[in-house]
C-alpha cells in the first residue's frame, strides 16, 4: 500500500528535472487520500501537468461520495478487475513525488526516497466523473502498487511503482494499449538506488504538514 508520500521540491525544480511546465503547488511533507496531487497525464495526447483527487471515483460513478475510492490499485491485477482494467489501454498519469512513507508493525514510520535526492514518478491511472445534474467534473486517481524491493520488504509488504526515466514516456503514450506491454514496466524499483529514514511518529497524523 502506498498511503502516503512527500513532495518538497519547487515547480522550477519539477519542471527541469520532468521537462514539462508545472503549475504552482505548496510543498508537503504528508500528501494523504483525499488531497489534490500533482500529476501528469496525457490529455488529447500531450503529456500535462494537472491536479488529480487522489482517491479514484469511477466516470460511471452515480455520486462522488459513494463508493469506494481507491487510493492504490494492485500492478498484478489491474489487466483484470474493476474498475482499472478499462483505464489502463488510455487513462494512465504520473504522480510526482519526492518520496513516501511506509510504517513497521509499531507504527513507527520511515521515508524512502531516491538516494541521489532525485524526483519519483509513481505510476497512476486516473478518471473523471461528471454530476449528470450540475455539470460539476472531478479528476481523481490512484497509485500503482508492486510487490516491494529487498529495502521496503524489511517494513512493508508493498510499494508504489516507481517509474524511471526510460519508462515514463512509454507510460504516458496512449498509442501503447497492449495490457502485457504496459504490466512488463509495472516492477519493484531498484533498492540501490534509494535509502530509509526513520522520522517522527508525529508525520502518522494526515493532518500534520511540518517539516520531518
Amino acid at each position: 500500500m502506498c498511503g502516503r508520500f512527500t513532495l518538497t521540491a519547487s515547480p522550477t525544480d519539477v519542471e527541469e528535472e520532468l521537462g514539462i511546465e508545472i503549475p504552482s503547488f505548496p510543498p508537503s511533507h504528508n500528501i494523504a487520500p483525499t488531497e489534490e496531487i500533482l500529476a501528469i497525464a496525457a490529455i488529447h495526447t500531450a503529456p500535462k501537468a494537472c491536479f488529480f483527487h487522489w482517491g479514484l471515483i469511477p466516470h460511471w460513478s452515480k455520486q462522488k461520495n459513494k463508493g469506494p475510492k481507491p487510493i492504490n490499485a494492485r500492478a498484478e491485477t489491474i489487466a483484470d478487475t474493476m474498475p482499472f482494467k478499462h483505464l489502463l489501454p488510455r487513462k494512465r498519469c504520473l504522480i510526482v513525488a519526492d518520496g513516501f512513507y511506509e510504517w513497521t508493525s509499531d507504527k513507527t514510520p520511515f521515508h524512502f526516497q531516491n538516494e541521489n535526492g532525485r524526483l519519483m514518478t509513481f505510476a497512476g491511472l486516473w478518471d473523471t466523473w461528471q454530476d449528470s445534474e450540475s455539470g460539476e467534473a472531478v479528476s481523481s486517481c490512484t497509485i500503482i502498487t508492486t510487490r516491494p524491493n529487498e529495502l521496503v520488504a524489511k517494513y512493508h509488504d508493498r510499494m508504489p511503482v516507481i517509474l524511471e526515466e526510460g519508462n515514463r514516456e512509454a507510460w504516458l503514450d496512449v498509442d501503447i494499449t497492449d495490457a502485457s506491454l504496459l504490466q512488463k514496466v509495472l516492477e519493484p524499483y531498484d533498492s540501490d538506488k534509494m535509502h530509509a529514514c526513520r522520522i517522527s511518529k508525529a508525520i502518522n497524523n494526515p493532518t500534520y504538514k511540518g517539516p520531518l
